[in-house]
């Protein structure tokens, strides 16, 4: 914002500062001076500075906000205002008529004040050079007080006539109401556009008449004029959230709504009104105010925050004393006027070291922490005072344990022919359980993903109709859930995507797909290299239907805790996106498999046995709702120390076979290490694991 130095000498006394030390101490304590003009009116030389703040601190976004962060960086105090006395009158009334209303949620403050009796709309002199030394052209009109206490306390006041709502409602008294559109509706604007509102647009209505879309623009009907003898002033602090939706929704953004969405409090509107009023009484002194409405949705409590000496030091470090040259730390002394001289009220307990510190609701948006406190000490001070020396390490670091697990699956996958893969982490899908953005840059990326898939699978889809037919690869991310009772849920994931591709086996065959099969053996074989026992489960989780084979898809686990999926493309995904049905994907939570690799047995490795082995087959029928999984695991836990492996020969279900029952056929191999074994005693094994499996499963062995 552009700021008279001349009027900013008014409320600080800085005459004796250089423009340059003004400049630097003012870049050195977070604000950043984009411009200095020199200007000449009324045979007065003034300097215009152009002034941005961060994006935090909305409270600055003033003259008076300008003028407490010189007081504070230079160690100076306020001075009075030398046009308007302080008047409280105003002030009591309405803070004795505000009221609480718990139920709306879209502002915290609404107060509006209706003034009659006015019947000189000239504007100051003074108010008309201020409004000029800030780039704004005067118009002589009401709109000149609006943008005059816009500059001074950052509040965007709005006005409306009162006679024309009066007429229009073809009443002298009315009620202010703010809420939703429940039907679409015309709104014509003060800037002669029609806007179509819906149901996402706030409006302020008198009655049941809208006389402005909340925080952007007044209706047309009952816009002010020159004529203009009595008004409707309003006051309120909006959701900036809601102002930034409806803002963007309408294609709309004015001077007023742009400092809704920075965020304002309430703490010095009712002071902003009353400063407003009296602007209008210098020329009206017979003006008639009366208060209308004034309402809160919340009464500010009061924060306070523990600022810890030993960890501020740690923070900031030490300041080199430029007399005897050695590094000091800042005393409690110092801290304390520091706080003093940024309004903020602190008691100092020197047994803990501690100060406890009120925060001013003006700082609410940017003081919420300790550390917040720390950096305006630091920021007061001068950051360039202290000490650049590095801190000592006690002793050298060392990988972090999901490092290292990222680092080892990064290898495997790299091993096996994939490609690392990095995409950009916002999406456009949306559905109930997604998380959107409150102020997305476009539309395509204005929601978090809740899975990488399908991402891959565009990636792949791409490639394709570039000509690039074989790409194969893996990316890390996180993903965002949220589940029915709101609660918001992160996860670090690796997803992959792999097959598509048409090979030959041997030279003699012809080229072919990979299967089903064949993909799931390669997803096992990565983790038996990495030393990995996981389970294959059916799958669960809802959000994979879409996007994986209904009965090609599978879920990993460890123990009892599900840990990632693996599975087939739907075959209507696959025609959607252009891509082959033989591609197979994957997604593994990193968190789990950090478990699996904390909990893995040590590879341990023996000697090759030089006795034969033994295969003997296995018949049964078993009910067709027990996995394979778990048969294999009960024989291979039965102890019997000679099993080294299990294959399933055979399947079949039909006519001969019994109701709810399949027909199994697995070869079972033995080996000794340390004698040839002999058939009768593997005859004996053979018959004790058909028996377990009668008592467990009541198969039916067939001879």
């Amino acid at each position: 914002m552009y700021t008279s130095l001349n009027w900013l000498n008014e409320l600080v006394d800085i005459k004796s500062f250089q423009l340059d030390d003004l400049i630097e101490k003012l870049t050195l304590g977070g604000f950043e001076v984009e411009e200095t003009l020199k200007i000449d009116l009324n045979n007065q030389e003034d300097i215009i500075l152009d002034i941005s703040a961060t994006a935090n601190r909305a409270d600055s976004l003033s003259i008076k906000g300008i003028a407490k962060e010189v007081t504070a960086l230079l160690n100076k105090s306020i001075c009075s205002s030398v046009y308007i006395k302080k008047n409280n009158e105003y002030e009591q009334k309405i803070d004795s008529t505000i009221q609480i209303n718990k139920l709306v949620s879209e502002y915290s403050t609404f107060v509006a004040v209706t003034v009659e009796n006015l019947t000189d709309l000239t504007i100051p002199k003074w108010v008309t050079n201020k409004l000029i030394c800030s780039k704004i052209e005067p118009l002589n009109n009401l709109l000149d007080f609006q943008n005059y206490i816009l500059l001074e306390t950052g509040y965007p006041l709005e006005l409306y006539d009162l006679e024309k709502i009066k007429s229009t409602l073809e009443c002298s008294e009315f009620n202010l109401s703010l809420s939703s559109v429940k039907n679409p509706i015309n709104f014509v604007a003060n800037n002669t556009i029609n806007y179509e509102l819906n149901q996402d647009i706030l409006i302020i209505k008198a009655n049941d008449f809208p006389i402005s879309i909340a925080g952007l623009i007044p209706n047309q009907s009952i816009a002010y004029n020159s004529t203009t003898n009595s008004l409707l002033i309003e006051g309120a602090i909006f959701s900036s959230k809601k102002i930034r939706q409806q803002s963007r929704l309408l294609g709309l953004r004015t001077e007023r709504s742009a400092r809704y969405e920075k965020g304002l409090n309430s703490s010095a509107l009712i002071k902003a009104l009353i400063r407003l009023l009296l602007l209008l009484k210098i020329n009206n002194p017979n003006l008639i105010c009366k208060i209308h409405t004034a309402c809160q949705s919340h009464e500010l409590s009061p924060r306070f925050l523990v600022l810890n000496y030993e960890y501020l030091i740690q923070i900031l470090g030490p300041v080199e004393n430029k007399v005897t040259k050695t590094a000091e730390y800042l005393s409690f002394e110092q801290i304390t006027k520091y706080l003093n001289r940024l309004d903020l009220d602190s008691s100092f307990d020197e047994k803990k070291g501690e100060w406890l510190v009120q925060i001013p609701t003006s700082r609410f948006d940017d003081l919420e922490r300790e550390i917040d406190l720390i950096e305006e000490i630091g920021r007061l001070h001068g950051y360039n005072n202290f000490s650049t020396n590095l801190p000592s390490v006690l002793r050298i670091g060392k990988e972090d344990y999901s490092y290292q697990v990222r680092k080892i699956l990064t290898n495997s996958f790299l091993n096996d022919g994939l490609n690392e893969l990095i995409q950009y982490s916002l999406v456009a899908e949306k559905n109930k359980t997604t998380i959107n953005l409150i102020n997305p840059l476009t539309i395509d990326y204005s929601t978090l993903r809740t899975t990488l898939l399908p991402n891959l699978i565009k990636v792949v889809s791409e490639n394709i109709k570039r000509g690039n037919l074989e790409l194969e690869g893996f990316e890390y991310g996180h993903i965002f859930e949220k589940d029915l009772n709101g609660t918001y849920k992160e996860s670090e994931v690796v997803s992959g995507i792999f097959g598509g591709i048409k090979r030959k086996t041997t030279f003699t065959q012809p080229v072919r797909s990979m299967s089903w099969f064949e993909a799931k053996g390669r997803v096992q074989s990565l983790f038996q290299k990495l030393n990995g026992v996981f389970s294959w489960k059916v799958p669960t989780i809802s959000k994979y239907q879409t996007i994986l084979h209904p009965y090609r898809m599978a879920e990993l686990w460890i123990d009892n805790q599900c840990f990632g999926v693996f599975g087939q493309i739907h075959p209507i995904l696959a025609k959607k996106e252009n891509v082959p049905l033989d591609i197979f994907l994957f997604e593994y939570n990193l968190a789990n498999i950090q478990v699996m690799f904390q909990n893995g047995k040590i590879q341990l490795y023996q000697s090759y046995s030089n006795y034969p082995k033994i295969t003997k087959d296995l018949s049964f029928f078993i009910d067709k709702t027990i996995s394979y999984h778990e048969i294999e695991k009960t024989l291979f836990t039965a102890g019997i120390a000679y099993l080294i492996d299990i294959k399933l020969l055979d399947q079949y279900e039909g006519q001969s076979i019994p109701i709810n029952y399949t027909s199994l056929c697995v070869q079972l191999t033995f080996q000794s290490s340390e004698r040839t074994l002999v058939n009768k005693e593997i005859d004996e094994v053979v018959i004790t694991l058909q028996s377990l499996l009668k008592n467990k499963y009541n198969a039916i062995v067939r001879v």
